[in-house]
């Protein structure tokens, strides 16, 4: 079972603190005065606190006043795959080997926008022992972006939902964590096939930027059930810093793109 998601960042976890503010009903005039009034305070006060949650409503999860999700300015198109510089990911991994390809599941109606789009890192030969480059493997790193605009419901409850699965697309889920100062609401979640999803959701925007890895023999057709001991496999975890940049880039370039 998924765990109460823990906060991560790039420069180690963040925090807020609410600060709520109270009153005493019994300061004030006193006598038969404070009787009087007390009825005309409670139903101030209550009009005060439904105006509240009203407003944390609008301002707080990006809903507008007709029900609507805010669009906060993001812009989802058939062309939004250029958002994917992934520039941080790159230095870290390598020039893209290819420009961001748009998948076919691609939606335009007037209640949703949704693109998907996946770009290729170039492939590297698996060293053995020794370091020597004689085995034959060859291994590779992958990222998927998907980005959502919702136009008529607010995607926030069911996104939050999302962060108790125990199992996406088939993969179990290893843990998630929460990203700080991330859109309204943002999680990381480490699949059990170590690829790694950054989720955010930013009023009527949700974006889920993918990295995984990917390991291939030298024949496919040999039906080898693994790697020889001894190969340096991909590692995934080094890079969650470099995910998390490159996520809130992509958000920025939809807004601007």
């Amino acid at each position: 079972m998924i765990s109460e998601p823990e906060l991560v960042g790039e420069d180690g976890p963040g925090s807020s603190s609410d600060v709520v503010s109270g009153f005493d009903p019994e300061q004030g005039s006193g006598g038969g005065g404070r009787q009087r009034w007390r009825g005309v305070f409670w139903g101030v006060a209550g009009a005060l606190t439904a105006s509240a949650v009203w407003a944390a409503a609008v301002f707080g999860y990006g809903i507008g006043g007709d029900g609507k999700p805010d669009a906060r300015g993001y812009r989802v198109e058939s062309d939004s795959c250029a958002a994917m510089e992934l520039k941080e990911l790159g230095r870290a991994l390598g020039v893209p080997a290819t420009e961001p390809a748009t998948e076919l599941d691609g939606i335009e109606h007037p209640a949703l926008h949704r693109i998907s789009c996946t770009v290729n890192f170039t492939a590297a030969v698996l060293r053995g022992r020794g370091d020597e480059e004689n085995s034959g493997w060859s291994t590779g790193y992958h990222a998927s972006l998907t980005a959502e605009l919702h136009k008529e419901t607010d995607p926030r409850p069911e996104f939050e939902a999302s962060s108790t699965l125990t199992e996406v697309d088939g993969t179990g889920v290893d843990r998630v964590e929460r990203v700080p100062d991330l859109g309204d609401l943002a999680y990381l979640l480490v699949m059990e096939d170590e690829s790694m999803r950054v989720r955010v959701v930013d009023g009527g925007a949700v974006v889920t930027l993918t990295l995984a890895s990917w390991m291939s023999p030298p024949d496919m057709d040999q039906g080898r059930a693994g790697p020889p001991d001894g190969l340096d496999r991909p590692e995934m975890l080094a890079y969650r810093a470099d995910l998390i940049s490159d996520t809130r880039a992509v958000m920025k370039a939809l807004k601007t793109g």
